[in-house]
């Protein structure tokens, strides 16, 4: 464990872009070979858009880094937050506990306050109209959604009192977590639902995706599945009845046109539109 923590406590920025990158491209490997749904779209400018966006929130995390490590060197010098109270404890144990509360503000609570809160799902409404989630739609967010991820984010390291490698290890395991989540992939139900008991799972996860209440509003965690189960966010729907996207913007034009994806937030709301 303390090789881990050497390791990120001076993790060199390539090697956090490598890690996005390749897993990006594993899963996208895996679920060409094993897909979930064959989807009949045009895989590579869906991509690009969700790598566009994905790079946005890459570049305001970078330009926005610095905050999380004064929070982080503060929380530490000034002897605060949740981690700091506790007695002391094995090394695995402080970080299973930093990681969880970390994943409890900086991915539940912000998923669930974004939809909740009508100004912030203007944001996050990108994310749910894309109809064909795969790997690259774990980081489909609108420019907006990841300064208020980036806050909720940065206000978990102050209240958990989280040293700054754990910080790295947390965006790093959150990274994977939801490109793993995110991929096309099938994977035997059993070994889906067995997952699902400790972190989000692709089936649990793709729940979420669905486009009608109440299961958009369900499954918002990311890497731990025990925030779900414990609030009762947790919901099931067999795999074969998730119809992806939200049903105020079902067409093309809404969800497959980065220009119009941008200007969402700052759209009068759509009506749901009958079949």
């Amino acid at each position: 464990m303390n090789d881990i923590v050497s390791y990120f406590a001076t993790i060199p920025s390539a090697h956090r872009s490598l890690i996005l990158v390749s897993g990006i491209t594993v899963f996208w490997l895996i679920e060409n070979a094993f897909p979930l749904f064959n989807f009949k779209y045009k895989k590579w400018h869906h991509a690009g858009i969700n790598i566009f966006l994905t790079l946005t929130t890459i570049i305001i995390n970078f330009f926005l880094a610095f905050i999380l490590l004064q929070t982080a060197d503060w929380t530490i010098a000034n002897h605060f937050g949740i981690l700091q109270w506790l007695p002391q404890m094995s090394l695995w144990v402080y970080t299973l506990i930093g990681l969880l509360l970390l994943d409890l503000i900086g991915a539940y609570l912000v998923h669930l306050v974004e939809h909740k809160a009508k100004f912030l799902w203007r944001f996050h409404l990108i994310h749910h109209t894309d109809t064909w989630v795969d790997t690259t739609s774990a980081n489909r967010h609108h420019p907006g959604e990841s300064i208020i991820r980036f806050t909720f984010t940065t206000l978990g390291v102050l209240l958990v009192g989280s040293p700054m490698w754990m910080v790295f290890l947390y965006q790093t395991l959150s990274v994977v977590a939801t490109q793993f989540n995110h991929a096309n992939i099938s994977i035997p139900k059993k070994l889906d639902t067995l997952l699902s008991y400790f972190i989000v799972s692709p089936d649990m996860h793709k729940v979420h995706h669905h486009h009608v209440l109440p299961y958009t509003d369900s499954n918002y965690g990311n890497i731990f599945s025990i925030w779900d189960r414990l609030f009762g966010t947790f919901m099931t729907l067999p795999k074969e009845e998730i119809i992806y996207g939200i049903d105020t913007h079902p067409m093309p034009e809404h969800h497959n046109n980065l220009k119009n994806l941008l200007k969402i937030p700052f759209q009068k709301p759509h009506k749901i539109e009958k079949s």
